[in-house]
């Protein structure tokens, strides 16, 4: 990348964004990870977005955007779509600058963004069940209204806004050799991937940026293999945050000039890396803000030397946490369910018991029933959940059960 052919912000703009951005936003720790650097065989860092005000990185680019708005576009208000955090970097931005702000949300939002979005001031009107609807009705408002529409990434602001984060990280490891970012659209990643690789650039140095996409809803892999954007259909994904059916036009631009690779992970190692980041890091993150971290643990990383993995939001819902915290555990073998056809006779379950105790698995839940679909009329099924200690005590149990010449049946 060479200054002739330089897409999007320079340098100074980055620094300009940060002295306005740091009017709202705070500079984030950088926790280190003797789990992960372990794992990966080089110092990891986790820069942690998920303790921003308004609980993602969000509010820099909506802030930065928001805060060049002229008097007269100030007066005729903001207006953005979002699932969630790029709504409440808006709301909360907007309440800053005494802006007006109407925020359209989808119907089945999480309650707590949409309760915080709300409180920061924002009008919301939710609108159809994905967040395609509501951008189109946003569209249409500031056609409408006059409003202002404040992109959630394809913006140079929002990117240089977005891109403050990279300097923070250049400040915090000075020695960063490598990178790991979360992609939705690519807001996040074309700011840093953009300021890192220039300033890299101007001290002789490499600075590797690796980018981290849900598998079920990676448009930048096909993206940049046909050298264009596409949108591709968005799959169900726990990682709500990027689940972006096309990327930025802005942002494509910046990413392929300056993002080395650009991986994906699945729903198992999104959840894994949940669990992982509660229990070894005690930290709250939001799927999506996750997979930067989900990709070490899935093997998708080199390791280069010090790596620096963004956490970009916290903003989970408690019902959400608590779905992914089961999914996670019986990803990392630490919690299974099994299915076993028992003759209907005195003494059964509690020889399963028996079994289990012996292996050292712990009962979590039972469901023993004489109506499951093809039962022999001298059958019983008996559904038990247990927790276990990690893989090979998976197997273990399963082996225990199997030699006392039951056949449990599990996913």
């Amino acid at each position: 990348m060479t200054n002739a052919s330089l897409v999007g912000p320079t340098v100074s703009d980055f620094e300009s964004a940060r002295d306005v951005v740091g009017r709202v936003a705070t500079v984030t720790p950088m926790e280190s990870s003797r789990y992960l650097t372990e794992l990966l065989g080089a110092p990891v860092l986790l820069k942690c977005e998920n303790l921003q005000r308004t609980g993602s990185y969000k509010i820099r680019g909506a802030y930065n955007r928001m805060s060049r708005l002229t008097d007269e576009e100030k007066s005729r208000g903001v207006v953005a779509a979002s699932a969630g955090n790029h709504a409440q970097g808006v709301a909360f931005a907007a309440r800053e600058l005494g802006i007006k702000a109407t925020i359209f949300m989808p119907v089945g939002v999480a309650l707590p963004k949409l309760q915080a979005t709300r409180d920061y001031g924002a009008h919301v009107i939710l609108r159809g069940n994905t967040v395609a609807e509501p951008l189109l009705a946003a569209a249409a408002y500031a056609e409408e209204t006059g409003a202002i529409l404040i992109p959630p990434f394809d913006h140079a602001d929002v990117v240089s806004g977005q891109g403050t984060v990279g300097l923070e990280i250049l400040d915090q490891v000075p020695d960063l050799a490598t990178v790991i970012v979360p992609i939705g659209g690519g807001g996040l990643i074309s700011g840093v991937a953009s300021v890192l690789k220039q300033l890299a650039r101007r001290d002789g140095r490499q600075i590797r940026v690796i980018g981290v996409q849900a598998a079920n809803a990676a448009a930048y892999p096909p993206s940049l293999a046909a050298g264009q954007v596409l949108e591709i259909p968005i799959l169900p994904t726990i990682a709500d945050g990027i689940a972006v059916a096309k990327p930025g036009l802005l942002n494509f631009e910046i990413v392929r000039d300056t993002v080395d690779e650009v991986v994906t992970v699945t729903e198992d190692d999104t959840a894994r890396a949940l669990l992982v980041l509660l229990e070894r890091a005690k930290l709250v993150v939001e799927p999506a803000g996750a997979v930067a971290v989900a990709a070490i643990l899935a093997g998708k990383v080199a390791a280069t030397g010090p790596t620096v993995a963004i956490l970009s939001g916290g903003n989970i819902d408690p019902l959400l946490m608590q779905r992914v915290i089961s999914h996670g555990l019986s990803a990392s073998g630490r919690y299974l369910t099994l299915r076993i056809m028992l003759p209907d006779r005195p003494g059964q379950l509690a020889r399963i018991s028996e079994l289990l105790a012996e292996a050292h698995a712990n009962v979590i839940e039972v469901l023993h029933t004489r109506h499951g679909v093809g039962l022999q009329i001298s059958e019983v099924e008996l559904n038990v959940s247990v927790e276990t200690r990690g893989p090979d005590h998976r197997q273990l149990v399963v082996d225990v059960l199997r030699a006392a010449g039951y056949d449990p049946q599990f996913d």
